[in-house]
């Protein structure tokens, strides 16, 4: 069930704005010099559109640099006069809420652990309440779109309607070459519960390391995403915070050059034709896949009744076992991938096994 949720496009609060949403700047804000040296550069590409700095940083232990703090508004403030940039920060509570808004900071954002606290998010929304202040929501650390959502319809309930999420990738389970694993089915998920929502991506968490950025940004466009946040320093080397995800200006621009910008539409009469067809091919199919399902259900609880009626249990490794290495070799001379086979046939047999427990229960 989608939910229309009253949002305004990104056009409506950044009218000047012709390419996808560019924000871009220091993960943390070190110094006055640092700040706008960097934003200067950064403004002579006119894609960047908003330049963040981080002022506060609450680190997952203490003792690592966690900010300049309040000073760095001053420095934003300054970055906006200077440069002509929209600027803006992390909030993590009221207080910093508050100060950000009296700094007169054009976009507020609510990092991925905060997000997961519907009491912090309850507590910026309140404190946002009657603004027309810019606040993006990131997902929050661990998959849960209902999270995600419940962050973000507490700001819309403030009467906020300049809203953007923020696709920052998630804590991963297992070892992986990111520094968050991307998770892209929540995303889809998001966009398909809030399909007037803008999402923009954030390579610089998913990643991690500078040489996995490109990756990303390209496949957040291949997705659709509305824009991204890259962070930018004027010297990574030295950075006081995440120096590996950053990137310098100048390499920043090298990186954009590098995108293709996909579009949800063509203007191609022939493409929407042949792209009618393909689909309408693609439906044909999903419709043969589920009546095979059906078929194979009806199957099952054969199976599932003659077990019953002799007594067998619902569940037999040794034949789960073979079916699986079965399918994923079908899976393999049919080119398809062995994880996707692998899921698959986990979610089918697993649905199994609970069709044959109930039948067995009546």
């Amino acid at each position: 069930m989608t939910i229309k949720l009253e949002i305004n496009p990104i056009k409506e609060w950044l009218p000047q704005i012709d390419n996808p949403l560019l924000i871009s700047g220091p993960c943390s804000l070190e110094s006055e010099e640092q700040a706008l040296e960097t934003a200067k550069l950064l403004a002579k590409d006119k894609r960047v559109f908003v330049y963040r700095g981080g002022v506060w940083k609450p680190r997952t232990r203490p003792g690592s640099f966690e900010g300049v703090g309040s000073v760095g508004l001053k420095w934003l403030q300054l970055v906006k006069k200077e440069t002509g940039l929209l600027v803006g920060t992390e909030v993590a509570n009221a207080q910093h809420t508050e100060e950000a808004l009296k700094a007169g900071l054009d976009v507020l954002w609510i990092g991925a652990r905060s997000t997961a606290s519907p009491f912090v998010v309850q507590e910026i929304a309140d404190v946002v309440k009657g603004t027309d202040a810019v606040v993006m929501v990131k997902n929050p650390v661990n998959p849960d779109v209902q999270l995600w959502m419940g962050g973000i319809e507490r700001i819309n309930q403030a009467g906020i309607k300049n809203i953007v999420a923020i696709h920052r990738g998630f804590t991963p389970f297992s070892e992986t070459k990111y520094r968050n694993f991307p998770n892209w089915k929540t995303v889809i998920e998001l966009r398909r519960l809030l399909p007037n929502l803008p999402i923009i991506c954030d390579p610089s968490h998913i990643a991690g390391k500078r040489e996995y950025l490109t990756e990303i940004s390209q496949k957040a466009f291949d997705m659709g995403m509305d824009g991204l946040m890259l962070e930018s320093h004027l010297d990574p080397s030295v950075a006081l915070s995440d120096a590996a995800q950053q990137l310098t200006p100048t390499d920043l621009g090298k990186l954009l050059n590098k995108l293709i910008i996909r579009h949800e539409n063509a203007n191609n009469p022939d493409f929407e034709n042949q792209l009618d067809v393909l689909r309408n091919r693609i439906d044909a199919i999903d419709s043969e896949i589920l009546e095979t399902l059906a078929s194979r259900v009806a199957v099952v609880n054969q199976i599932g009744e003659y077990k019953r009626d002799n007594n067998v249990t619902a569940l037999q490794i040794s034949r789960w076992t073979k079916l699986m290495e079965n399918r994923v070799n079908l899976g393999k001379d049919l080119n398809l991938n062995e994880t996707f086979v692998k899921i698959l046939f986990q979610l089918i047999h697993e649905d199994s096994v609970r069709m044959q427990t109930e039948i067995m229960d009546k």
